[in-house]
């Protein structure tokens, strides 16, 4: 239960995360930013990734298999970048739809969840 609350935890920080990253940038498109200085960006994008590290702690707390959960570290980073991934596509695609994905990008989000296989390999 612990790897898929950990799973859960980690999407909903990704959301928080990527709203903080690339939030303030649809904010600007629209208007309602583009007059902010950029320490008011900066703090419009902290107060997002305060709940973004709320979420990204208790999961790596609970997935850590030295806490009871069953990921090692390496397992963890790969997994929280593959769900980063994930993520970002869905947001990029509703906040930003002029945004493509190419045979590129989709070959290397494919050779990321490789990464992901190889890293549960026993």
């Amino acid at each position: 239960m612990n790897g898929f609350y950990t799973i859960l935890l980690l999407i909903l920080s990704n959301v928080f995360m990527t709203l903080a990253w690339y939030g303030h940038l649809k904010l600007q498109q629209t208007g309602v930013a583009s007059n902010w200085p950029l320490i008011g960006v900066i703090a419009f994008s902290w107060g997002i990734a305060f709940f973004e590290y709320c979420c990204q702690v208790p999961a790596n707390r609970l997935g850590f298999v030295g806490n009871g959960g069953p990921f090692n570290l390496v397992q963890l980073k790969v997994v929280q970048e593959c769900v980063s991934l994930c993520v970002f596509v869905i947001i990029a695609n509703i906040l930003f739809q002029g945004q493509q994905l190419h045979w590129n990008h989709i070959l290397a989000f494919f050779l990321i969840i490789c990464a992901v296989y190889l890293v549960f390999m026993k």
